[in-house]
């Protein structure tokens, strides 16, 4: 029988959200990294800060318009890349005489890119005009906080605001 528990040595913690003094909330990722490279430049240990963002959302950005020829347009580059590929590992347009000569026949060469890229094109328009739920545009998501906030352990605060030049001079 096997026991369950995992060994010591494979035993990870998993991730928590790091507690200690907060040095700031920022409404943007850049203003907080300043302030990290501001800690840094002042000889703090880089591996005792973390920025922490708060509150995330989910940021989808409408790039273009997508239609037949956008589509017709990424085929057939995409069969381009795809046919230069086959070609160089296939040695098209290289022929060698028996007398040991080598000839290049770029026309062979040429072709099998652009057969590729008819099929790359071909294939892709047949899938666009295929898809049921089909967007008519490119889009990226990218996941964001609305916050961010830098955090030092407690044990380190005060060192941290001497370097940022926020500690007060009672002591």
């Amino acid at each position: 029988m096997t026991d369950a528990q995992p060994k010591d040595k494979n035993r990870r913690t998993s991730p928590s959200v790091p507690r200690g003094h907060s040095l700031g909330e920022f409404p943007n990722y850049q203003d907080a990294t300043q302030l990290v490279e501001r800690l840094i430049a002042g000889d703090f240990a880089p591996n005792k800060i973390s920025i922490i963002g708060h509150d995330p959302v989910l940021v989808e950005r409408v790039r273009s318009r997508l239609g037949y020829g956008r589509v017709a347009l990424s085929g057939a580059v995409t069969g381009f890349w795809i046919g230069l590929i086959f070609a160089l590992l296939l040695g098209t347009g290289i022929e060698v005489t028996p007398e040991g000569g080598v000839n290049y026949l770029p026309q062979q060469f040429f072709s099998v890119l652009v057969v590729g890229a008819g099929l790359g094109m071909l294939f892709q328009v047949i899938r666009f005009s295929a898809t049921k739920n089909k967007r008519s545009f490119l889009s990226s998501q990218m996941p964001i906080a609305t916050r961010y906030e830098v955090i030092v352990p407690d044990a380190d605060a005060l060192n941290a605001l001497k370097i940022l030049g926020l500690a007060g001079s009672s002591e």
